[in-house]
């Protein structure tokens, strides 16, 4: 069923996400993330936020957190002083909800705004291509050569391919990828990222 394989690749890419976590020393978490502007500890913290969003949507409960969206200056706020604690918590509290009646409720007011049938189904694979890009995000400005499972990369690549918005706060420009470049590497490049 597509429900979960949607499911299966949301729970997979977390699992990179959180191998990449449990490596950093607790020195880095305030070092530069590939994220403009952006500490480690603030990457963390947006990918929180998008849980906490998926969290409180599955309860009915309206989110009004500002520090953790695209933009925000201060995301990491949401973790503390640790946030691979703080990660694994929330990672667990929406884990325990996702439930094949939850994945066809509608996705968030802001994700049905761009477009009306949207489930909670559609928000995890949004949640799936930013996880998985932010991933790199941190294992890259710490050194981390990042490898993404490959199917992981052809379908986020599919749907950054229809979704992908640019700006100063999202995705940059789309750079020219290496001759010869692995999908991973195409990826990357059309979401603004150098590997170079």
């Amino acid at each position: 069923m597509e429900t979960n394989d949607i499911v299966d690749r949301f729970q997979r890419t977390q699992d990179i996400f959180d191998a990449v976590l449990a490596a950093i020393p607790p020195q880095q978490w305030d070092a530069a993330s590939a994220c403009e502007l952006w500490t480690v500890r603030d990457v963390v913290g947006h990918v929180v936020w998008s849980l906490e969003v998926l969290r409180h949507h599955m309860t009915g409960q309206e989110y009004t957190e500002k520090s953790g969206p695209p933009g925000s200056e201060h995301p990491g706020e949401l973790v503390g002083d640790n946030p691979l604690a703080g990660w694994r918590a929330s990672r667990s509290a929406a884990a325990a909800l996702l439930t094949e009646e939850t994945l066809d409720r509608p996705a968030p007011a802001w994700v049905v705004a761009r477009r009306p049938d949207a489930t909670i189904a559609d928000f995890l694979e949004l949640s799936t291509l930013d996880t998985l890009i932010h991933t790199w995000d941190i294992g890259s400005a710490l050194g981390v050569d990042v490898r993404l499972d490959s199917d992981l990369v052809a379908r986020v690549f599919t749907l950054a391919r229809l979704i992908v918005v640019r700006s100063a706060s999202t995705f940059g420009p789309r750079l020219t990828p290496p001759p010869g470049a692995d999908p991973q590497t195409r990826l990357l490049a059309f979401l603004g990222r150098s590997v170079e």
